[in-house]
């Protein structure tokens, strides 16, 4: 006769520490869904964004994600994630609204920067769509690992009437309490993937199978090197004058705009190389790969408190 003792059944309903990541996202989609009445999920197809949708969706299953989606679109993104993005949008059913970039800059609302990026941009036309919208709850996929600032986020995180952050009027969260209560006129940042790690993301990508788009993987490309980072040619402005393009094997760690997302050298082709790269690597994706996170020591959190995811 097997005697079941208590140790062992409790063993056998231990968790991996991908469905304890998984079980807490999923419950933080459906507090939002129960706090407020008009959330949206930011998605821009980055492989953080791809798997927070991946999340939504599991959260509501049967039921379509009751969320729209929300692109602010800087009109230098990789031609590849574009793409992602539409089919994604049209294969789930979904609703997407964009804030282009572009827009605002044809109005004379923001000016092109002398540098090309446009990335410091998206703040005016993100909040412009959260108030035209009327969106009171906005999902990013922040992580903390990824940056000093991002690490001093709450999962909710307040913004005030102008969406501008202040780590002071930041809330407790104790054990899975979230305080989702604001003002009219401010709205919340949710961050799922709060206390996930890039190497957590992409595990979670191998086990659920989740597409990406192909310029994660390694691939042929022509760069060009500027402050030690390979950049993508394009209509931003590169390269300049001295600046000469290469034909390199390469990928990419993030997925931002064009003009301030470098390359890293790599021959990793599949999700399990990635994972192996990942793992011994020293450096955070965005610390290696993001120009706009080295215009001063705190440029993302000046950012964050302008309004910035």
């Amino acid at each position: 006769m097997t005697v079941t003792t208590t140790a062992t059944t409790a063993a056998t309903r231990t968790l991996s520490h991908l469905d304890a990541l998984e079980a807490e996202s999923v419950h933080i989609f459906r507090e939002v869904a129960g706090e407020f009445e008009n959330p949206v999920i930011l998605f821009s197809g980055g492989k953080d964004s791809i798997v927070m949708l991946h999340l939504a969706l599991k959260a509501f299953w049967p039921a379509p994600v009751p969320f729209a989606l929300l692109h602010v679109d800087t009109g230098h993104n990789f031609p590849e994630v574009i793409e992602y993005r539409d089919r994604t949008v049209a294969r789930h059913g979904l609703r997407l609204h964009v804030a282009s970039v572009q827009e605002f800059i044809d109005s004379g609302r923001l000016r092109e920067r002398p540098d090309g990026t446009r990335n410091p941009l998206q703040t005016v036309p993100l909040l412009d769509a959260i108030e035209t919208n009327r969106f009171d709850a906005v999902f990013g996929g922040g992580r903390r690992d990824e940056e000093k600032a991002r690490a001093k986020e709450r999962v909710f995180s307040l913004r005030d009437e102008f969406g501008a952050w202040d780590p002071r009027r930041q809330r407790p969260e104790l054990w899975s309490l979230y305080n989702g209560r604001h003002a009219p006129g401010e709205h919340v940042r949710v961050f799922p993937l709060s206390n996930w790690t890039e190497l957590d993301v992409w595990q979670y990508i191998a086990r659920e199978q989740i597409e990406l788009p192909q310029i994660y993987y390694a691939h042929e490309r022509e760069v060009f090197q500027r402050n030690g980072m390979w950049l993508t040619a394009g209509a931003w402005g590169g390269p300049r004058d001295g600046e000469t393009v290469e034909r390199r094997l390469v990928r990419y760690r993030t997925v931002g705009d064009m003009s301030c997302t470098g390359a890293v050298d790599s021959d990793a082709a599949t999700v399990e190389a990635v994972i192996a790269e990942v793992a011994a690597s020293r450096l955070t994706e965005r610390g290696a790969t993001r120009a706009d996170d080295k215009l001063s020591e705190a440029a993302m959190e000046d950012r964050k408190r302008e309004g910035y995811f």
